[in-house]
């Protein structure tokens, strides 16, 4: 069976609910990004200058947990997240892994809603100047363990969630809306 590894957006239901409140419950401050390079977790891209974007708290695990009914008890967490301040068509198509290009980490959870561990990914620049292979050969080996639902990438300075990837019924692990 093929295995791919799709990154998840902030899918648009939800994008609706923070831009009137976060996680928080903090209503959204929308600014103009002078210099770009926010990663969006809206279209999985980085800004570009002169975009409107808010920083929002966001909630994944809380929310994949209510979907599915899992219980992540003390992994239940709220943190930052760029978004556009207003609709956006989303990623503009391609499966590619983004935000590949420095140290992130990866973790793992169980359907019920335990960490399975976490794993720090280096990036690795192939001959194209794409930094994908580590992180698609990362999830492969999350995924090879059949306890892991959904894996949650996130910036190692900041530990800011970036995206998910989820094993669908299939085994396989795919993208689709949080």
């Amino acid at each position: 069976m093929t295995t791919t590894h799709t990154p998840r957006p902030v899918p648009p239901r939800v994008l609706k609910e923070l831009r009137a409140a976060d996680d928080a419950g903090r209503p959204m401050t929308p600014f103009t990004d002078a210099e770009g390079g926010a990663p969006l977790r809206c279209c999985l891209r980085r800004s570009e200058p002169g975009e409107t974007i808010a920083l929002v708290s966001y909630a994944p695990l809380r929310r994949w947990a209510a979907e599915t009914g899992a219980a992540p008890g003390a992994y239940d967490e709220q943190g930052p997240v760029f978004i556009h301040a207003e609709d956006c068509p989303g990623p503009s198509g391609t499966a590619t892994l983004p935000f590949t290009n420095a140290h992130r980490v990866l973790r793992r959870y169980a359907a019920d809603g335990r960490i399975l561990g976490g794993r720090l990914v280096e990036p690795a620049e192939n001959r194209d100047g794409a930094f994908t292979d580590t992180f698609a050969d990362a999830f492969t080996d999350a995924f090879s363990d059949p306890e892991v639902a959904v894996v949650h990438v996130r910036a190692v300075e900041y530990g800011c969630f970036l995206y998910e990837v989820r094993r669908d019924r299939g085994r396989r692990a795919q993208g689709a809306a949080t």
